[in-house]
């Protein structure tokens, strides 16, 4: 039998829990690759999440691993990832318990080479040119002759004394220096923030907006220049209101923020040479102006002096002028008394016929028909309020009936529909009850059927019709004679109860009974060969 079979010994290894388990592995990794760095190319970026975290992962042409930037890393970080980039990243190894995998946590970020930052500065200049940010269209004519000159660049430079020096030696202007810093973490963004502080700056006021800014930034690589490259400033310079001139690097030295300046300075000391003209070659070509001027002025006086004469001996004298005007003056004030006597006779003989007609007799009379005109309207009021407060009651009187009526409708529809619902929910009460009782019958009949086999196949219907089961000292059930040794226990269970016994000995086995002979049934077929045993 099955359970008479040995149980396996079990090694004896300490259990762990799922948890317990991913803690140690993450200890485990995290200790051993406490920081390391990997080169590979970003897949799957597609910006940060809404909680500011990123999430991509590192490949190459054999494998791959997950990657996450925190949200304080990604803002500390001088270059962005972005998707396809070739990249060596520097953090630290651990494992994200919740999916079984591990990652690499990243601090920094640079890109793989200076092949590779070219490619970026390519790629991106495409996409903001895409964009429409470097049109000519859209860039602003520099003024002539600023009042105020805005200035972008690190305070403690030589960029900002050139540039002083250069205005104060062509055209001093008043200058408004916004320090920031031109290279490292956090470069660009201030960057920007200058740029657009200068444009928030009112037009008038005790610190005015500039006319013209100038960005401008001394000679360096292009990791020292990659500030000038950054989308954040590229945009800021193309939104600008204000004229902007870019003065970054050398001649050699190309930026994405010379395609998106109005003007492009090789040097900071040529930025100030463009932003203002030169104040002597001004003044001299002002005072030109000024003589032109004035000699214009002259021969124009001259000629006009010229004409006034001319035209002074051509007009009339006065008394030519005014005379018959001071003829037809007279013979209007002569006309003018008869004029007045006519015009207020004609006046008088008018108010004459009108005051004949305005008589006290016929006053009353008017005000007598007036007062009967208004009784009768009165009369006709009151009689026209009645007749529209009586169709107004008969008009309430219907609407009251044909509400009540409706109610009464509406109830004994409500009724009627009650009782349908009791009868429905009756009807499938008794469908209920009689499933219910169907179901409880097949149950009780299965429960039968499975008693009775239960019952057949026990061994205690073997028991039952003389046969006893005989076991061991251990309650193993014995089989045969051959496995009983003289002096063994034996634990006899008959079907009425059990019986300790004591082996003596051993007899012969008796000779096995002949099986017996099966009858075939009649009719059976085909299955000729088949026996009965009834």
């Amino acid at each position: 039998m099955s359970n008479a079979a040995a149980a396996e010994p079990r090694i004896n290894v300490p259990e762990w829990s799922v948890s317990e388990l991913s803690a140690a592995l993450k200890r485990t990794v995290e200790d051993e690759f406490g920081h390391v760095r990997v080169r590979g190319e970003i897949s799957g970026y597609r910006g940060p999440h809404s909680s500011g975290h990123c999430y991509f992962a590192l490949k190459d042409e054999s494998a791959r691993i997950d990657a996450v930037v925190w949200r304080a890393a990604f803002a500390r970080m001088r270059f962005k990832p972005e998707e396809g980039m070739e990249v060596v990243a520097t953090g630290r190894l651990t494992t994200y318990p919740g999916r079984s995998t591990y990652q690499i946590v990243i601090e920094s970020l640079e890109p793989a080479g200076v092949g590779a930052l070219m490619a970026l500065l390519e790629q991106r200049k495409q996409k903001l040119a895409a964009e429409g940010l470097f049109d000519e269209a859209r860039k602003q004519l520099l003024p002539y002759l600023p009042q105020v000159v805005g200035v972008v660049t690190s305070p403690t430079g030589a960029v900002i004394r050139d540039i002083l020096h250069r205005l104060s030696d062509r055209f001093p202007r008043h200058v408004l220096v916004w320090p920031v810093r031109v290279q490292g973490d956090g470069a660009a963004e201030e960057v920007a923030a200058a740029i657009r502080g200068f444009n928030a700056l009112p037009e008038q006021g005790a610190l005015r907006r500039p006319d013209v800014l100038i960005v401008a930034r001394g000679g360096g690589s292009i990791e020292d220049l990659w500030s000038f490259n950054e989308e954040i400033v590229v945009r800021a310079a193309a939104e600008s209101h204000i004229p902007l001139i870019s003065a970054v690097g050398h001649e050699t030295d190309i930026t994405l923020i010379d395609f998106a300046a109005d003007r492009r300075a090789p040097t900071p000391t040529a930025a100030a040479e463009m932003a203002v003209p030169v104040r002597a070659e001004l003044m001299d070509e002002l005072a030109n102006i000024a003589r032109r001027a004035f000699a214009c002025w002259q021969r124009g006086m001259e000629a006009r002096r010229t004409e006034l004469r001319a035209a002074a001996r051509a007009l009339p004298s006065a008394d030519a002028l005014l005379a018959q005007p001071r003829q037809r003056l007279d013979a209007c004030a002569d006309r003018l008394p008869r004029a007045l006597r006519a015009n207020a006779q004609i006046h008088r003989t008018e108010l004459s016929r009108i005051a004949a007609r305005l008589s006290p007799q016929i006053l009353r009379t008017q005000i007598r028909m007036q007062d009967d005109r208004m009784q009768r309207c009165a009369r006709g009021m009151a009689q026209g309020l009645r007749v529209l407060v009586e169709r107004r009651r008969e008009r309430f009187d219907a609407t009251a009936q044909r509400l009540s009526t409706a109610l009464r409708a509406n109830a004994r529809a409500r009724r009627e529909m009650i009782e349908r619902q009791r009868e429905q929910v009756t009807r499938l009460m008794e469908r209920a009850e009689r499933a219910i009782e169907a179901v409880l019958d097949r149950r009780a009949a299965r429960l039968e059927r499975a008693s009775g086999l239960l019952t057949a196949l026990s061994y205690h219907g073997v028991l039952a019709r003389g046969f006893a089961l005989v076991r061991d000292a251990a309650g193993k059930p014995l089989h045969g004679a051959a496995g009983i040794a003289p002096g063994l226990a034996l634990d006899i269970e008959f079907a009425d109860g059990r019986v300790a016994a004591l082996a003596t000995g051993t007899r012969a086995a008796a000779p096995p009974s002949p099986a017996p002979r099966l009858r075939r049934r009649r009719g059976s077929g085909g299955n000729e060969g088949q026996g009965s045993l009834f």
